[in-house]
């Protein structure tokens, strides 16, 4: 599975302008919304709660909210890059600024968690969260994202 199966050019935001972590979820489930065709509420709903069984932030200014939509015919992602970091209950305590969204089919099983590493696995690298951080432009965040999953592939 490579990220350009989960995320288009339409589902990158390269400068996300949220001050909590609700709004960002909210922001993203509108954006969501338009991508997958499902209700903005409903996004929205299963993501809050996801949070509530526990944080996406993953640490070092990394969130990857998710969740399980009825309806999703396919995995569906959203990138972010926060305009200015903030508070989102992350597990090393500090503040976030790339958020990656992954939506889910409920009959997704393996394919969910798959996706979830994939993700995991390409912003762990440091390299490749530098580069996101210091590049302007959806089409730029998304070249680095596709080009560096390649290396990074399973």
């Amino acid at each position: 599975m490579e990220i350009a199966d989960l995320i288009s050019i339409d589902g990158v935001v390269a400068s996300l302008r949220v001050t909590s972590k609700k709004q960002a979820l909210q922001e993203l489930a509108k954006r969501a919304s338009v991508v997958t065709g499902q209700p903005e509420r409903s996004v929205f709903e299963v993501l809050i709660e996801r949070e509530r069984l526990g944080t996406t932030g993953v640490g070092h200014g990394i969130a990857i909210p998710h969740g399980k939509l009825s309806g999703l015919d396919r995995l569906h992602g959203l990138f972010a890059r926060l305009e200015t970091p903030i508070d989102f209950d992350a597990i090393d305590e500090h503040p976030v600024d790339l958020i990656c969204m992954l939506l889910a089919p409920e009959s997704a099983g393996a394919d969910h968690l798959k996706a979830l590493a994939r993700v995991s696995r390409l912003l762990r690298d440091r390299n490749v969260c530098e580069k996101l951080r210091g590049t302007d432009g959806s089409d730029a965040i998304y070249a680095i994202l596709t080009e560096s999953a390649a290396s990074h592939a399973a």
